[in-house]
């Protein structure tokens, strides 16, 4: 047992938070997000119980976020035409600015181009979030 760590973070996901390095992203997952396709060559943590922002707040109490980039968070525009409301996105700012103490670290990616900087990513956290485009990437920095 460790002290201070949130009992949601799994001893696989606190050694991939370990791992991962300067500049490395991590995608965390709605329910709807290809996961396994997406990140066949990253490593697929399941989480399928859980929503996002408990995983968020529990993820940026231990992650540093990149201070080198404008964004380090970034979340799954909606597709023009597509009529669905975002309200979950107030709360991951809710979350970010509790843990980083600043909203103006969340930026938007493209649906598409989003799918393609997700194969990139070191990890991808497969959740049971339900909302739609909750999708969102967070970039690590350095611990200082």
């Amino acid at each position: 047992m460790l002290k201070n760590v949130p009992k949601i973070l799994s001893p696989q996901l606190l050694k991939v938070l370990c791992e991962m390095g300067h500049s490395d992203r991590i995608v965390i997952a709605d329910g709807n997000f290809p996961s396994e396709s997406v990140g066949k060559d990253a490593i697929v943590i399941r989480m399928d119980g859980h929503g996002i922002p408990e995983i968020l707040d529990a993820v940026l109490k231990l992650f540093p976020l990149d201070t080198y980039v404008e964004k380090p968070v970034n979340l799954m525009e909606v597709m023009p035409g597509d009529h669905v409301e975002t309200p979950i996105w107030d709360q991951y700012a809710d979350i970010v600015e509790k843990n980083e103490g600043s909203r103006g670290q969340i930026g938007h990616i493209e649906r598409f181009r989003f799918y393609e900087e997700a194969r990139e990513a070191y990890a991808v956290i497969a959740t049971g979030e339900q909302a739609l485009y909750a999708n969102i990437m967070l970039q690590k920095g350095v611990v200082q």
